[in-house]
C-alpha cells in the first residue's frame, strides 16, 4: 500500500502545524533587501520604525486573541524559552516572598526540566499527580500549596492527552494563597477559549508553531503588576522591557501574528472540522479489539487522540504506519524509548503505556487522510496481531 500523495499522512499536529500559506504570505514581506528587513530597534531611520510597528501590530495580534494588553507580550524563540523565563525569571526575582514552585508530574518537559533546574539551584518543587483524565483539581492544588509557595505552573492543555485543566478555578487557589499562576497554553490557542483577565492568569507561554505560524518564535505574557517581576535569562541590550535582549526577528513574528489572529478568526470552523475527523476516526476503530483511549472523553481537546493498542509495541506500530506521521508521544522526548512519562504518570499500565501511539489532527487534515490512515492502522494492526 503506498500513499495518495508523496508526502506520508500528517496526523502529527500536537508536535507541529504546517505553516498557514497565507501565514507564510506575510512572512516574505520581511526578508530581502527589496522589503521590510530592516532591524525593528533601528530608531535612527524610517525603515526600522517600519519594521518595528510591524513587530507591534504582530504584538497586538497575539494579545488580542488572548484578551491581554499588548504591552504585557514579551517575544521569545518559543515556548520552551518563554516557560524557562516564567519559572526561572519569577522564581529568582522573588526569592523573598517565597522559595517553593508547585506543578505536575506530567507537564511538557519545557516545565518539568526547569523546575528539576530549580530544584537544584535550592527551590523546593511539589509535583502533583493529575487523575486518570490528565486534570488537577483545584482541591489537589489546594492542599499542596503553603505560605511560602511562589509560583504554581499548571498547563491550559496537555500535550499527549489533550486533557483540558480548568486553569481559572486553579489561578483562584493560587492566588488565595498569594501565589502567582503561570500556564503553559502552546496547545490551547484557537482550542479553548483564553482570557488573561477572566481566567486570572499571570504568566502565560505561547507558540508560533503549534498555531499554523513559525517555528522559533513565541511569547510570554507577563501581567503589569508591581508584583511581578521577571528576572531576565538572556542580556545584552535590554529589548522586551529588559526581560529578553536580542534582534527582533520581524518575519517570524509577523507570521505568528498573522496566525494567532487566524485561528482566533477560524476557531469554531476548525475545531468543529476537527471534531468530525475525531468521531471518523474512532468510529473507524470501533470493531477492532484491543484498542482503549489513554486520552479522556470529556474536558479534552479534539484535535489530540491518544490509544493504547493492546498486544502491540508502539515502536514497532510505528515502523508498521511508514505511511502516516504519529508520535509516540511528545516530540520532545520521542527519542526515548522508555514509555511516556504522561501516561505513566496518569496511572497507565506500564503495558499499555509502551503500546500507545498519539494522532493528532489539524486545519488541513482530510476526511481522505483519515479514511487511508484507518486502513493503513487496521493492517498493520492485524499483521502485527498474528505474528505474536
Amino acid at each position: 500500500m503506498t500513499s495518495p500523495s508523496s508526502l506520508p499522512i500528517y496526523l502529527d499536529y500536537a508536535a507541529t502545524t504546517p505553516v498557514d500559506t497565507r501565514v507564510a504570505d506575510v512572512m516574505q514581506r520581511y526578508l530581502t533587501v527589496d522589503q521590510l528587513f530592516a532591524n525593528p530597534a533601528s530608531r535612527s531611520h524610517m525603515l526600522g520604525w517600519q519594521a518595528e510597528q510591524v513587530v507591534e501590530q504582530a504584538r497586538r495580534q497575539v494579545a488580542d486573541t488572548v484578551g491581554a494588553d499588548p504591552r504585557e507580550m514579551v517575544w521569545t524563540s518559543g515556548a520552551t524559552e518563554a516557560n524557562n523565563l516564567a519559572l526561572i525569571g519569577y522564581m529568582r526575582a522573588n526569592r523573598e516572598r517565597g522559595m517553593h514552585l508547585v506543578t505536575s508530574t506530567i507537564e511538557h518537559k519545557a516545565i518539568v526540566d526547569t523546575a528539576h533546574a530549580l530544584e537544584s539551584e535550592g527551590f523546593e518543587v511539589t509535583w502533583l499527580t493529575p487523575g486518570r483524565d490528565g486534570r488537577t483539581s483545584p482541591e489537589q492544588l489546594r492542599a499542596a500549596m503553603r505560605d511560602d509557595t511562589a509560583l504554581v505552573s499548571l498547563m491550559a492543555v496537555n500535550n499527549e492527552l489533550g486533557s483540558i485543566n480548568d486553569i481559572a478555578a486553579l489561578a483562584d487557589v493560587a492566588h488565595e494563597f498569594g501565589a502567582v499562576f503561570h500556564t503553559d497554553a502552546a496547545q490551547a490557542v484557537g482550542r479553548i477559549p483564553l482570557d488573561v483577565v477572566a481566567q486570572q492568569i499571570d504568566l502565560m507561554s505561547l507558540s508560533g508553531h503549534k498555531t499554523y505560524g513559525p517555528k522559533g518564535v513565541g511569547a510570554l505574557y507577563v501581567k503589569r503588576h508591581p508584583d511581578i517581576r521577571i528576572e531576565a535569562l538572556i542580556h545584552g541590550g535590554g529589548h522586551e522591557r529588559g526581560m529578553r535582549s536580542g534582534t527582533l526577528p520581524t518575519h517570524q513574528i509577523a507570521g505568528m501574528g498573522e496566525a494567532f489572529a487566524l485561528m482566533q478568526h477560524q476557531q469554531q470552523e476548525d475545531q468543529a472540522h476537527i471534531a468530525q475527523l475525531r468521531e471518523r476516526f474512532l468510529k473507524g476503530l470501533e470493531d477492532v479489539d484491543g484498542v482503549f483511549a489513554n486520552s479522556p472523553l470529556e474536558n479534552v481537546v479534539p484535535n489530540i487522540l491518544n490509544l493504547a493498542f493492546q498486544g502491540v509495541d508502539g515502536e514497532s506500530l510505528l515502523m508498521a504506519l511508514r505511511d502516516v506521521a504519529v508520535s509516540t508521544g511528545s516530540a520532545c522526548n520521542s527519542a526515548s524509548v522508555d514509555p511516556s512519562y504522561v501516561l505513566l504518570g496518569i496511572g497507565t499500565p506500564r503495558a499499555l503505556a509502551l503500546s500507545s501511539l498519539r494522532f493528532s489532527f489539524g486545519r488541513f487534515t482530510t476526511d481522505a487522510d483519515i479514511d487511508y490512515a484507518l486502513t493503513l492502522l487496521r493492517h498493520a494492526l492485524c499483521g502485527l496481531r498474528s505474528t505474536r
